[in-house]
């Protein structure tokens, strides 16, 4: 499984909507590498931006097996449990609300 992640920010990117804007959606994942790449072709040429701005998408995107970007390039964020302000930990930066303990619907289940 192959990921198209923003090299800034870690996120996992989903389709680009019909304004030309892509948007993080943790549960886009692709099969293969040239799948991958057809899906950044498809990203870049929906947002409609020309290869010399810093903004197109093959600058600003990268692709990565899952395993080696859940284990070395996925970013961590601090936060706090819901049930227990004291408590901090780290998590994925993509990680679903609906799984992380600093959201209501997490315990709500």
């Amino acid at each position: 499984m192959f990921y198209i992640y923003e090299k800034s920010t870690t996120y996992i990117m989903g389709k680009t909507d019909k304004n030309g804007v892509t948007r993080p959606d943790h549960r886009q994942s692709y099969k293969t590498m040239s799948a991958a790449k057809a899906g950044l072709t498809r990203i870049a040429k929906a947002e409609g931006l020309l290869k010399t701005d810093p903004n197109y998408a093959e600058y600003r995107y990268a692709i990565c097996e899952a395993g080696l970007f859940h284990k070395l390039i996925e970013k961590q964020v601090k936060k706090t449990s819901l049930m227990d302000k004291t408590k901090e930990f780290m998590e994925p930066i993509n990680t679903p609300s609906y799984m992380s303990p600093s959201s209501e619907s997490y315990w709500s289940m």
